[in-house]
């Protein structure tokens, strides 16, 4: 039996509250502080699910139309970077470097926190929170079983589609919809993965 929109958001929240109660130790140890970025700039890979991607289209939805507007041009240029294989910063990075859209936040970013400073490479985590992470995503990839995993630019352009974010939200499952886009940007169909 397929769960609602609704139903699956509030699992997912619950997903992402387990794993951060999991690595409560490690965050403790952590070097981040608010306005700390180089993860949301340097990175360049903010891969998403469908689901998140679609909780994050909704807050977007919710916000002025000016601001809204300035958003989805910045996702918009995210997208045109990534697609000519540079490493942009997160779209939704403020010129305060804080997040935009914090409270709805995917994954990929709750998972990131470093016990250095990262200026000099990449963030350094423990072992058993990568371990814990990976086994997360897993998990909220199965949640999302109806839907697709990929950059967060790719995936809210996919849900710009009102025809897909229709089949999306009522269940519906039809990759040959997306194949073209899929296979050129890199989307994974989350009912495939192991």
């Amino acid at each position: 039996m397929e769960i609602s929109f609704e139903e699956k958001k509030e699992k997912l929240f619950e997903v992402y509250a387990r794993f951060e109660q999991e690595i409560t130790p490690y965050l403790q140890q952590a070097f981040c502080k608010a306005g700390c970025s180089f993860c949301c700039t340097f990175m360049g890979n903010i891969d998403i699910v469908t689901l998140e991607g679609l909780i994050i289209t909704e807050h977007i939805e919710g916000l002025p139309e000016e601001l809204q507007a300035a958003v989805k041009k910045k996702i918009g240029e995210n997208k045109t970077l990534k697609e000519n294989g540079q490493k942009p910063p997160c779209p939704f990075l403020q010129k305060n470097n804080t997040c935009q859209i914090y409270a709805v936040r995917p994954f990929s970013c709750r998972q990131l926190y470093s016990v250095r400073e990262c200026s000099a490479g990449s963030p350094t985590t423990h072992r058993r929170a990568v371990e814990s992470a990976r086994s997360t995503i897993q998990e909220i990839q199965k949640l999302d079983d109806s839907g697709y995993s990929g950059h967060i630019s790719y995936v809210i352009h996919l849900l710009k589609d009102l025809s897909f974010r229709k089949l999306y939200l009522s269940g519906g499952f039809a990759p040959e919809q997306i194949m073209k886009f899929g296979k050129t940007h890199g989307i994974i169909i989350n009912r495939f993965v192991k």
